[in-house]
């Protein structure tokens, strides 16, 4: 299981130093085909840091107003809350807020900047529909996310898309617009950089957005690996997971900005062409596979 963990984040640094190289190698190119020069990128830069610092600070409550998520009661949902406080204190972090969503898919997320500012919600459906050693994988999946600081990283991919969609949005505009090149980027050096620019251009967003997909994915595979730590019981998240799979009710409060929070894609969401590279979760088959794997493994004491 220590062994999946520390994959799991040798991929994900693997990835991020992949996005780094290849948002510096844009900046490059578009530093010497435009006339903003290397000033451009900082821009750039401001802006995309600049769009992402609100959502940093707010995001959470926008996506549990969006979610139509409420506070838990003590009253209503005692068996919820003394599940998160008992696995919050086995995790080493403060207990998150807890709401609950009034829907029959059965679903969950985590959202926050860090264990200080973070909550916890899940749908009625969840609650009805997982018995405790069930509810108590979720609740440890989602804790994980939190612990493992995703949210703050998952905003780190978002300023570094943005940024490379600025810079690829400056380039189309500067051939649209006619823009010149530096003086010593005459000649032949000249025209391989324009071609270079316009290839990088088109499909730098895509590449991205495909790399941030391939975070996201590493992260849920990291949290199904913490959160079986956790409860010591990888089988109780894997028969949920198996749970939500099967489970065709549609969350109607979900939509394609939010569904990547959730610990499996909503029913109505899902693709019927089966998983893809845009995905945000990996197939749920896998994960599941590899939390039975899991479960044969000694538990380290």
């Amino acid at each position: 299981m220590y062994e999946q963990i520390a994959s799991n984040k040798r991929r994900t640094l693997l990835i991020m130093f992949f996005f780094i190289i290849f948002v510096l190698l844009i900046g490059y190119v578009f530093g010497r085909i435009t006339q903003f020069g290397y000033a451009g990128v900082f821009i750039a830069g401001v802006i995309a840091f600049a769009m992402s610092f609100g959502s940093y600070y707010y995001s959470d409550k926008v996506v549990l107003a969006m979610s139509r998520a409420h506070p838990a009661s003590k009253e209503e949902n005692a068996h919820l809350i003394n599940v998160v406080e008992g696995l919050a204190i086995a995790a080493g972090i403060p207990k998150p807020k807890v709401y609950v969503i009034d829907d029959p898919a059965p679903n969950a997320f985590a959202t926050g900047r860090d264990p200080e500012h973070a909550a916890v919600a899940v749908t009625t459906g969840l609650l009805h529909k997982m018995n405790r050693e069930e509810l108590e994988g979720v609740i440890a999946h989602e804790l994980s996310h939190i612990r493992n600081y995703d949210i703050r990283l998952m905003t780190l991919t978002v300023v570094m898309v943005g940024v490379v969609a600025l810079l690829s949005d400056w380039l189309l505009r500067s051939f649209f617009w006619g823009g010149r090149r530096r003086d010593e980027d005459s000649g032949y050096l000249g025209l391989i950089l324009m071609v270079i620019g316009i290839i990088l251009a088109i499909i730098s967003p895509i590449v991205a957005q495909l790399v941030r997909m391939a975070i996201s994915r590493q992260r849920e595979y990291l949290a199904d690996a913490s959160g079986a730590m956790l409860t010591r019981y990888p089988l109780g998240l894997a028969h949920a997971l198996e749970k939500i799979a099967k489970d065709n009710e549609p969350l109607a409060v979900a939509n394609k900005a939010t569904s990547s929070l959730y610990i499996a894609t909503p029913a109505n969401l899902r693709s019927r062409k089966g998983w893809s590279l845009w995905d945000t979760h990996p197939p749920i088959e896998e994960r599941i596979k590899r939390l039975e794997e899991m479960s044969f493994e000694k538990m380290p004491a």
